[in-house]
């Protein structure tokens, strides 16, 4: 690798730890309520952080959502309209938390959110960043990878434009989510709950370090680039005629063959993928996702290289 010069970027100082966002999502609403009446473990040094329960109607219901999904509420021309009490329950909170912990695009808002959800899938543990040219995000995902290398941390980036960003953690600066699975909604899991701890705390440390000046050199980092959603095959009354293959069913992020078996008729007809290259298919078969019509999410995965980075020095502005 050739070398190049440091990415800089303005020390972290004010930093924000969500649960809840889905309210039957456990592992991160677990946690935060322990942190809301314990914050001592979140403590650092060098910057502050915020526990909060994103949803708390949805939270009390134990429910993903009262009015329509918090994690799809925050694109530019939602979080615009105007303050109404007509306005669904989640479009109102997406504005709210757009206020307390942005706003967004400003530098008065927090400097990193860590979103912490879970999923049906057998994901395992999953690190979601919005763009993989944030080189921030990206270093701090591999310091987790290889801090808690025993966890086996994969790294999805969904590549969007700020324009199409659309979750929570698109008001701050920069973005971590943490997605664990397989784990039913509703249900709370030790060693989920453990993995998930872990994580949160891995991600803070490195800000910590990094705030301090440490810098990170460059490295390589194997990520999974968001592609497209494919739905279930449906009928002419447009219900699901197929599901699941066996063969595919909780096989996340293993490679995926044109021709390969992905889902099965009740008639017991296979229906191969029909894609034009190899992919790794991720949040196969999520009971969430069934109402956005999605049977599984196709990823690429490429190895990309990260530049160097470092804290910027007084006076010199982050390139970042």
């Amino acid at each position: 690798m050739t070398s190049d010069p440091a990415v800089t970027f303005a020390p972290l100082s004010r930093v924000a730890v969500l649960g809840g966002t889905h309210g039957n999502e456990m592992s991160g609403i677990f946690l935060t309520r322990h942190w809301l009446k314990n914050p001592s473990e979140l403590k650092r040094s060098t910057f502050t952080v915020t526990p909060l329960l994103a949803n708390q109607p949805a939270v009390d219901r134990c429910v993903r959502y009262i009015d329509r999904d918090l994690n799809r509420c925050f694109t530019p021309d939602i979080l615009h309209l105007d303050s109404n009490e007509a306005l669904p329950l989640e479009v109102r909170r997406a504005k709210e938390l757009n206020c307390l912990l942005g706003p967004r695009g400003s530098e008065e808002g927090m400097h990193l959110i860590i979103d912490q959800h879970n999923t049906t899938a057998n994901m395992g543990n999953c690190l979601l960043i919005n763009n993989s040219t944030n080189h921030f995000c990206t270093h701090m995902v591999s310091y987790i990878q290889r801090t808690v290398e025993a966890y086996e941390c994969r790294v999805l980036a969904l590549e969007l434009k700020d324009t199409n960003l659309f979750d929570v953690t698109s008001v701050a600066r920069h973005d971590l989510g943490v997605e664990l699975g397989p784990q039913s909604h509703g249900v709370v899991r030790a060693e989920n709950v453990e993995r998930m701890r872990k994580i949160v705390q891995t991600a803070l440390d490195f800000v910590e370090m990094f705030n301090k000046g440490v810098e990170f050199p460059e490295c390589e980092l194997d990520i999974y680039r968001h592609v497209r959603n494919v739905d279930f095959p449906r009928d002419v009354d447009g219900e699901i005629c197929a599901v699941i293959h066996p063969e595919r069913q909780d096989r996340d992020w293993l490679p995926l063959r044109p021709g390969d078996p992905i889902f099965l008729t009740l008639a017991g007809r296979s229906i191969p993928f029909d894609g034009d290259r190899t992919v790794h298919p991720i949040f196969i078969n999520e009971s969430a996702y069934y109402e956005k019509r999605t049977a599984f999410s196709v990823t690429e995965r490429v190895r990309v290289r990260l530049p160097p980075i470092r804290r910027d020095r007084e006076g010199e502005g982050a390139s970042q």
